[in-house]
């Protein structure tokens, strides 16, 4: 029975998917919470030092902190159907957490936790910001010539689907396998 007890201690224990699963969701987590508070507390920052409408030149002529409120999307789009935005969000926010159970590659982790915190960042402005709940206007500060004035939760959302669409297109599922690997396996198929 010693040798035994033995043998099963020099084999090595098989890996359980556990630790992955757990750096997978600390990961997300991590990006998630990194993009809300930095998108949070910019904005605090901008709000509490500058006046609305003030321009201050970062590294003329490419960038400049210019402090605006967004009552609509990019561009200034849907300025008058704000509460609509603020639908989107929070349920751009729960079809993520539902995703999130699925995860199994490091780099969706990332996507999915920019754009989870990109998504609140801007969310938590409608919600709580003037005129009122749920039609809150965004701020906006970074402003790069010939292109809107954004902050660091459009930042990061951007960011995501430019990751998302290069999983995609390298065939990179959720789950972390490759696409194009599935069929490669079966009878006929080299």
């Amino acid at each position: 029975m010693t040798d035994e007890l033995a043998a099963d201690a020099a084999r090595p224990a098989p890996s359980s998917p556990r630790p992955r699963r757990a750096v997978l969701l600390s990961l997300f987590g991590g990006f998630a919470v990194f993009a809300y508070v930095l998108d949070q507390l910019t904005k605090l920052w901008v709000t509490s030092t500058m006046v609305e409408g003030e321009r201050i030149p970062v590294l003329p002529p490419l960038l400049h902190w210019y402090f605006i409120r967004n009552s609509g999307a990019a561009f200034s789009i849907g300025e008058n159907v704000t509460w609509v935005f603020s639908i989107i969000m929070a349920g751009v926010a729960v079809a993520i957490l539902f995703q999130v159970r699925r995860l199994g590659s490091a780099w969706w982790s990332l996507a999915l936790g920019l754009l989870l915190g990109g998504a609140l960042g801007n969310l938590t402005d409608r919600l709580f910001r003037e005129p009122s709940f749920g039609m809150g206007h965004v701020v906006d500060f970074i402003q790069l010539p010939n292109f809107a004035i954004f902050n660091i939760a459009d930042s990061a959302v951007v960011s995501a689907v430019a990751i998302i669409c290069i999983l995609t297109i390298r065939g990179i599922a959720l789950d972390g396998t490759r696409l194009g690997n599935a069929h490669k396996d079966k009878p006929g198929h080299e």
